[in-house]
C-alpha cells in the first residue's frame, strides 16, 4: 500500500478534517485518508501505485468540499503580526467575506445607536448574516452531504436561524460575525503554528550551482542533481545537496540539521549536508544522495510523520469529542422542549428557553478541546527540529515527560568513539634524545598498522608536526605491539604488560604507566635502542558537551548511569569524567538489555542513549530510545523514538524539558477548554448568557489553547 502527503488549506479543525476525508475518501484509488489539522496535511492510502491524474482528482475533490490543494508552503510571514493577519484576511474569499460581514455589523450597531429607522438596521444586519452566512451554510451542507453529521457549522446555522425567527437580528450578525472572525483567527493561528515546519522547509536553496565535465558553472534546480554532479558552493551560500567535499577547505554551519552553534570546519572527503551555510571557503563537492533522499528530507517527513501519530491524550479526547458534541446537542433540544411543555415555562423571547437551548448548541462545538492536544505536539516537535531533535510523535514527548532515569552508552555516546592520545610523557633521561623522539619511533613502526591504538599515535604525530622516520623489519608482537629497526636500532611498540614480561625498566617509568592506567587509559610504550624514551596514554575522548548534559539532567532530577562493555577501570574513569555515579561496565549486549529493565523496576520510566546502531537492543527495551547522530546514519532515524542529529549531547536536557512543558500545556488547555464550555453551558440554563457571548466564548477557547500551545514553538533552551 502506497502513501502519498498533500498540504490542504483551511484544514484547521476536526469539522474540517471530517469533511475533507470524506470528499477525497470517495477518488477512485483511494483506501483510506486522514486529514490533520493541526499539520494541515492529508496522508492518502493507496490501493495500487498513484495514477497520473490522481492529484488533480484530489484537488477537485478539496475544491467540492471547499478547500484547496496546496502545491507549495505557505509564504509572505514578514512584517507585523498585525498585518500577516490582514493579509491572511484579505487573500481568501471566505476571509473577504469575514470583513464584509464585520463591517456591515459595525454599521449596523452604530446606526442602532444613532437611532437609525428600524428597517434600515433591519437590513444592514440582514445583509451582513447573509454576507457572513453564507460560507458557513456553504459548509454547513458540506456536512450533512460528505459526512452525514451535525457539524459546528450546521449548529452555528441553526443557532443563526433560531435568533432571526424570535426578531435578534442584531444579536445574528454579530454572531455570523464573530463565529467567522474567529474561525479565520484560527486557520491564521494554525498556519502560525505550522511556520517552524515550513521554515525547515525553506532550510534548502532551490537551486544549485553545478560544475559541467569542460569545467563550466551551471545554476540549476536542486531535483535535477543526479549522484555523482559535481556542485559549488561560494562562501556564505547554502550547501545545495548532501555529499562528500572533493576540494576546498572551509567551515560549514550546521545549527539547520544539527543544532550545533559553532561552525565545523571541512576539507577533503568530509561529508556535508543540504541546507547547511559554508562559510569562509568555496568546496567541490560530489553529491551523495538525491533532494528527496537527502537528510533534510529525511528529517521533514519524520516530523511530518511523528505529526501525524497521535499521543493516548490526544485518542482519548477525540473519543470524548464524538459523544460530547450529541450529549450537549441532545441536552439544548431538551431545554428548548421541556420546561415549556411541562412546566408552563417561555418558550419565546430573549430569555425564552429557545434561546437557552440555540446557546448551548454553539457551545457543542469541541474545537477547541480537540486541537488543545495537537497544536502543542506540533509546536513541540517542530521547536525540536529546529533545533536538530526530532521526536517521533506525541507518545515520545509524553514519554520523555515522565522519565525518570537516563542510561548512556559510554563509546560514541559520552566518548567521541575514537581512541585519542591524551599523554605522550617522554621519559628517555639519556640527554641525547631531540624532543619527541619516542612520537617520532612509535609513527614509524605504526605506520605499518590499521589498529584504532596505531591510528590514535599517528594523529598526535601530525598534530604536533613530527618528522617521521622510515622504519624496517616491522612485525607483530602477538597482539601486543609492534617491533622494527630505524636506522638499525631496535625499536619496540608495545603494552605495558608485554614491558613488564619482556624489557625491565626503571621504577619511575612503572608508577608514571600505572598512573595512566588508574585514569583508566590504554598504556603504550616505547623503547629505542634498549631505553624506554616515551610512555603513551590513550583514551576516547569525552565529548566536551558531555558534563554539561549530564549536570542539566541532574538539575532536572534523573538519575543517570552509563552501561558500557568496556573494562570497570576505562568505564569508571570516563564516569567520573562526565559526573555519572552509576556506572556498569564489561556488560554485553544482551546485559545492557537487562541493566535497563532494572533501572525500569527501581525508578519507572527510563530513556536510553546510544548511536542507534550498536546498541539497538537497548534502546528498544527503554520507554524512549534516544540516538545520536542522526544526520551521518540513516539507520540510527530509523531505529530510535527520539534522534538527536548532531554528534554531542548539548540537546539532550532540554529535550527533557521540552516533553515535560508540553504536558503541562496540554493539561492546562484541556483545562481552559472545559471550563469555558462548563461556565457558558451553566449561564445558558440560568438564563445569564446571550448567543453572542456563546460564540465569543467557543471561538475565544480555541483561540487561546492554540496561542498557549505555540508558546512551545519560542521555547528555548537553558542558558
Amino acid at each position: 500500500m502506497e502513501q502519498q502527503t498533500y498540504r490542504v488549506a483551511g484544514l484547521t479543525c476536526l469539522d474540517c478534517a471530517k469533511r475533507v476525508e470524506a470528499a477525497v475518501g470517495q477518488v477512485a484509488g483511494v483506501q483510506a485518508c486522514r486529514a490533520e489539522p493541526a499539520t494541515g496535511l492529508l496522508v492518502v492510502s493507496l490501493d495500487a501505485p498513484p495514477a497520473p491524474a490522481l492529484d488533480d482528482q484530489i484537488a477537485a475533490a478539496l475544491d467540492d468540499a471547499g478547500y484547496t490543494l496546496l502545491t507549495h508552503a505557505p509564504t509572505g510571514r514578514d512584517g507585523s503580526a498585525g498585518w500577516r493577519f490582514l493579509r491572511y484576511l484579505l487573500a481568501g474569499r471566505e476571509t473577504r467575506l469575514t470583513a464584509a460581514a464585520g463591517a456591515l455589523t459595525l454599521i449596523g450597531l452604530l446606526a442602532a445607536l444613532a437611532n437609525t429607522p428600524g428597517l434600515a438596521t433591519a437590513g444592514l444586519f440582514a445583509a451582513a448574516i447573509l454576507v457572513g452566512g453564507y460560507p458557513v451554510a456553504r459548509h454547513a451542507l458540506q456536512e450533512v452531504r460528505l459526512t452525514h453529521t451535525l457539524g459546528v457549522n450546521a449548529l452555528m446555522v441553526i443557532a443563526v436561524v433560531g435568533a432571526m425567527g424570535i426578531g435578534e437580528w442584531a444579536e445574528a450578525a454579530i454572531v455570523v460575525t464573530l463565529f467567522s472572525l474567529g474561525e479565520a483567527l484560527e486557520g491564521y493561528a494554525a498556519e502560525r503554528a505550522r511556520g517552524a515546519l515550513d521554515s525547515l522547509l525553506a532550510v534548502a536553496p532551490p537551486v544549485a550551482l553545478r560544475r559541467l565535465p569542460d569545467d563550466a558553472l551551471e545554476k540549476v534546480p536542486v531535483e535535477a542533481l543526479r549522484i555523482g554532479d559535481r556542485v559549488i558552493a561560494r562562501p556564505g551560500d547554502r550547501i545545495s545537496a548532501d555529499g562528500v567535499v572533493v576540494a576546498g577547505h572551509s567551515a560549514a554551519d550546521q545549527a539547520p540539521i544539527t543544532g550545533e552553534s559553532i561552525p565545523v570546519n571541512k576539507r577533503p572527503g568530509d561529508p556535508v549536508f543540504a541546507g547547511t551555510i559554508n562559510t569562509t571557503g568555496a568546496l567541490e563537492i560530489e553529491v551523495t544522495h538525491l533532494a528527496q533522499d537527502n537528510t533534510l528530507s529525511r528529517m521533514v517527513a519524520l516530523v511530518q510523520e511523528a505529526q501525524s501519530r497521535q499521543a493516548p491524550v490526544q485518542r482519548f479526547i477525540d473519543r470524548f469529542a464524538q459523544l460530547y458534541t450529541p450529549a450537549v446537542a441532545g441536552i439544548a433540544v431538551l431545554v428548548a422542549g421541556v420546561p415549556p411543555l411541562v412546566f408552563g415555562q417561555p418558550f419565546w423571547g430573549e430569555r425564552g428557553w429557545l434561546m437557552r437551548s440555540l446557546q448551548m448548541l454553539v457551545i457543542a462545538c469541541p474545537c477547541a478541546l480537540v486541537i488543545s492536544t495537537p497544536v502543542s505536539l506540533v509546536s513541540a516537535m517542530t521547536n525540536a527540529a529546529s533545533r536538530g531533535a526530532l521526536i517521533k510523535g506525541g507518545r515520545y514527548l509524553a514519554a520523555l515527560s515522565r522519565v525518570r532515569a537516563v542510561a548512556f552508552d559510554k563509546t560514541g555516546t559520552l566518548t567521541s568513539g575514537q581512541p585519542t592520545a591524551t599523554d605522550v610523557i617522554d621519559v628517555c633521561e639519556c640527554g641525547e634524545c631531540p624532543k619527541d623522539c619516542g612520537l617520532q619511533h612509535a609513527a614509524a613502526l605504526e605506520m605499518q598498522s590499521s589498529h584504532p591504538l596505531a591510528q590514535a599515535i599517528l594523529a598526535e604525530a601530525q598534530a604536533r608536526g613530527a618528522l617521521v622516520p622510515a622504519a624496517q623489519d616491522v612485525t607483530v608482537l602477538n597482539g601486543r605491539g609492534l617491533a622494527g629497526r630505524i636506522n638499525g636500532a631496535a625499536v619496540t611498540v608495545a603494552s605495558h604488560a608485554h614491558f613488564d614480561e619482556n624489557h625491565p625498566h626503571s621504577e619511575r617509568v612503572c608508577n608514571l604507566a600505572d598512573d595512566l592506567a588508574a585514569d583508566g587509559k590504554t598504556v603504550i610504550m616505547v623503547q629505542h635502542d634498549g631505553r624506554v624514551c616515551a610512555i603513551f596514554g590513550v583514551a576516547e575522548a569525552v565529548r566536551p558537551s558531555s558534563r554539561q548534559a549530564v549536570t542539566d539532567l541532574h538539575a532536572l532530577g534523573l538519575h543517570t548511569a552509563m552501561l558500557s562493555g568496556d573494562g570497570a577501570r576505562v568505564a569508571e574513569a570516563v564516569g567520573r569524567q562526565v559526573g555519572i555515579g552509576d556506572v556498569r561496565a564489561e556488560l554485553l549486549p544482551e546485559e545492557k538489555v537487562a541493566a535497563v529493565a532494572a533501572l525500569i523496576r527501581h525508578y519507572g520510566a527510563v530513556a536510553m542513549v546510544g548511536d542507534g546502531v550498536n546498541d539497538a537492543p537497548a534502546l528498544a527495551q527503554a520507554d524512549v530510545g534516544i540516538a545520536m547522530g542522526g544526520a551521518g546514519t540513516a539507520q540510527a532515524m530509523e531505529t530510535a523514538d527520539v534522534v538527536l542529529m548532531g554528534d554531542d549531547l548539548s540537546q539532550l536536557p532540554f529535550v527533557f524539558r521540552l516533553g515535560r512543558q508540553t504536558q503541562r500545556i496540554i493539561a492546562a488547555n484541556i483545562v481552559i477548554a472545559l471550563t469555558v464550555k462548563a461556565v457558558i453551558f451553566g449561564l445558558a440554563a440560568a438564563g445569564l448568557a446571550t448567543l453572542w457571548m456563546a460564540v465569543a466564548a467557543d471561538v475565544g477557547a480555541s483561540l487561546v489553547v492554540i496561542l498557549n500551545g505555540m508558546r512551545l514553538r519560542r521555547m528555548e533552551p537553558a542558558s
